[in-house]
């Protein structure tokens, strides 16, 4: 596993904390149980069982929502090879989008996978029924369907560990001390990766790599630099710098940016307890080289309240020769070089502009865009999005606000049958 990091920034942090042990409070708190996921190689080895009992099976559907969607999108979407299997997902009540993406798999050769925590997740419920009924439409019989579900949820309690154990359907356990964004490297997000042919083995051998990393006090820590820059500009009396840009430059890891989006607005976002004021880094998902033709003029010339983080691959499995006959100046520039210098090229150049520009930048660089070096960048983060929650002196790991917009959603419902 090799990841590099880099900090461009106009300044340095005038106070920067370097104390492992902010990082040590969090995870060794019973409730919080991210960090040490990947010491358990049971779910390893239940994850890879339950893949190989529906290895049969060609279509894998993900119902549901939130962290229950977007961490195991962003695996497949990162890592999952070409194969004769399809992942799709069913993470919105959108009744023509559920339709369409049912209506072109083959029910029959379908693993439905419901992710639901708590068991009472409102949308995950409506599209576990609207599955369940296209199903009986299509002449399953209602004891042919634990042939059909797979589901997720908390180990003990809940109304879908209810519903499953009645129904003697196959399930796996979301532990107690996960919230949803921070459940990727659970069997919320395992299993469909295992399906998909990703080596789950070297997501934890990679995240357990860096946690040493991570760990370390001393300024060649690059969470805990991290982690103090974003709270210095934060609090800076001068800019404030409250919004935090994702930009890997790489297609596969366009939706690691809306798993990142999810992860720092929900854990960030939030009322300041000693004040009541709010407080939070606002995301903004960004992927290099498409946006630098729509939000990147942003990034350069707008307000400076941005940090900005840069994911760069070194090295690709595939590339393009441009060498060509065309009848075009622009062809015959690009003809001496190939597709991955070119957008090499255009990294270097908006990291560059970036700091000509004075913004804070924050690089990546990975050596390959594999499993091993995935399950580092996410326990990272993770920890990063943490670390964060403890400087702001917030809760990361609630989301008050998520619950009251569910409490009125329900309360419209009710008002329609009266």
């Amino acid at each position: 596993m090799t990841i590099d990091f880099s900090f461009h920034l106009p300044n340095k942090p005038s106070r920067i904390k370097l104390q492992s042990k902010d990082l040590e409070e969090i995870i060794n708190q019973k409730d919080i149980g991210f960090f040490h996921l990947t010491d358990r190689d049971d779910f390893i080895e239940q994850t890879i069982s339950m893949a190989n009992q529906f290895s049969s099976k060609k279509h894998f559907v993900q119902i549901g929502i939130g962290g229950s969607a977007l961490g195991p999108q962003m695996l497949v979407s990162s890592l999952a090879q070409t194969t004769n299997k399809t992942f799709s997902l069913l993470d919105n009540t959108d009744a023509d989008y559920i339709y369409q993406t049912l209506k072109t798999i083959d029910l029959k050769q379908a693993l439905f996978y419901v992710v639901s925590k708590s068991g009472g997740t409102a949308e995950t419920v409506a599209n576990y029924i609207t599955a369940r009924k296209m199903l009986l439409d299509s002449g399953v019989n209602e004891e042919e369907l634990r042939n059909y579900f797979v589901f997720c949820t908390d180990p003990t309690q809940g109304q879908l560990r209810t519903h499953i154990q009645q129904n003697h359907y196959y399930a796996l356990d979301i532990p107690a001390n996960i919230g949803g964004r921070f459940s990727v490297l659970s069997p919320v997000g395992l299993f469909p990766a295992a399906f998909m042919g990703i080596d789950i083995q070297k997501l934890y051998f990679g995240a357990n790599k860096i946690k040493k990393v991570l760990l370390k006090e001393s300024e060649d820590n690059p969470l805990l630099y991290t982690a103090a820059t974003l709270d210095d500009l934060y609090k800076s009396p001068n800019s404030k710098v409250d919004q935090t840009v994702m930009m890997p430059y790489s297609s596969k890891l366009k939706d690691f940016s809306l798993w990142f989006v999810q992860l720092w607005a929900e854990s960030l976002g939030k009322i300041s307890k000693e004040n009541n004021n709010p407080i939070g880094l606002t995301p903004i998902a960004a992927y290099g080289a498409t946006d630098q033709h729509s939000q990147v003029q942003l990034f350069m010339q707008g307000p400076n309240n941005k940090s900005i983080f840069l994911i760069h691959i070194k090295n690709k499995e595939q590339d393009f020769c441009f060498e060509n006959n065309l009848d075009l100046p622009s062809a015959t520039k690009l003809s001496p070089f190939n597709m991955n210098q070119l957008l090499e090229a255009e990294f270097k150049g908006t990291l560059e502009a970036l700091k000509e520009n004075k913004r804070p930048v924050f690089v990546l660089e990975l050596d390959y865009l594999n499993a091993e070096n995935l399950g580092g960048l996410i326990l990272y983060f993770e920890c990063l999005t943490a670390l964060m929650g403890k400087y702001f002196k917030i809760n990361a790991f609630d989301q008050p606000g998520v619950e009251k917009g569910k409490k009125y959603a329900f309360e419209y419902l009710n008002s329609l049958g009266k």
